[in-house]
């Protein structure tokens, strides 16, 4: 991939999962990358590996991104990427979902990519423009039953990410995103997620994805050879949301019990 050479990016959410392979993508490429979690042994192992910066970082907080962003600019010099991946995923059904659970998730689902877009502007201005990636999710682009919350903050994800495109556009910084389908992740497997062919026949590929394959659509987006895409969207589900039948129930994969709504994790 070209067009990361030399360009500083941070990825919310990189101790694991899709956060991880993402940062690896992007280092593999010539990024240098600032890993941001909550999981912190987690994180400092993946930073490690790809010779990046491993920042504790918590999403919902504005004086935590306005710290991250000043480290990151005193360590590198710039900002030129962002990737909000960071996120909780609740998969409990609306008449059973609290309130603390809904705004738990809203707060560091969409409200932490708020708060990334505002954290990065001058700094990417200062460097001369940019480019976002928030990572929204196919919740977002359908009705999905069973995840009230996090459907929700994806769908607000989504219209942000074209909001924030239209108002940056003319500091050439570009804000794009990615709608992951089911994805083997720490909380996937969880909701007992399998690897292979067959193992995922509403999706037309019949397989659910890796956390690599999100990693190249990232990779892409953030590099110049995107430089004429801003306010876009790529979703990377297989086939799923093409427009085949949808089943009525949610699949167990995103479904059942939600995590501690405190515990950040990957996004779908």
């Amino acid at each position: 991939m070209s067009g990361l050479q030399d360009k500083v990016v941070i990825v919310t959410g990189g101790a694991r999962g899709i956060g991880a392979a993402v940062a690896a993508r992007m280092a593999r490429d010539g990024a240098t990358v600032v890993v941001t979690d909550l999981l912190d042994e987690q994180g400092a192992k993946t930073a490690s590996e790809i010779r990046g910066l491993f920042l504790r970082h918590d999403v919902t907080s504005e004086d935590g991104w306005k710290s991250v962003v000043e480290a990151t600019v005193e360590r590198y010099g710039r900002v030129d990427g962002l990737v909000n991946n960071a996120g909780i995923a609740a998969g409990t059904p609306l008449e059973s979902e609290t309130l603390e659970q809904f705004e738990r998730v809203l707060k560091v689902n969409l409200t932490g990519v708020f708060l990334g877009l505002k954290a990065v502007i001058e700094a990417m201005r200062t460097a001369g423009g940019g480019s976002i990636v928030n990572i929204a999710s196919i919740s977002g682009l359908i009705g999905l039953p069973g995840v009230s919350g996090y459907g929700a903050s994806k769908w607000g994800v989504r219209g942000l990410t074209k909001i924030a495109a239209t108002e940056l556009g003319r500091h050439r910084i570009r804000v794009n995103a990615v709608n992951p389908g089911v994805i083997y992740t720490p909380m996937t497997m969880e909701r007992n997620a399998q690897l292979g062919e067959g193992n995922f026949p509403p999706a037309p590929l019949g397989r659910i994805g890796v956390p690599e394959e999100i990693g190249e659509a990232v990779s892409f987006l953030i590099s110049d050879a995107a430089s004429y895409m801003t306010g876009a969207e790529i979703t990377v589900d297989g086939g799923w949301t093409s427009g085949q039948a949808m089943t009525t129930q949610h699949p167990d994969t995103t479904g059942g019990t939600a995590p501690d709504p405190g515990v950040q994790v990957n996004s779908l």
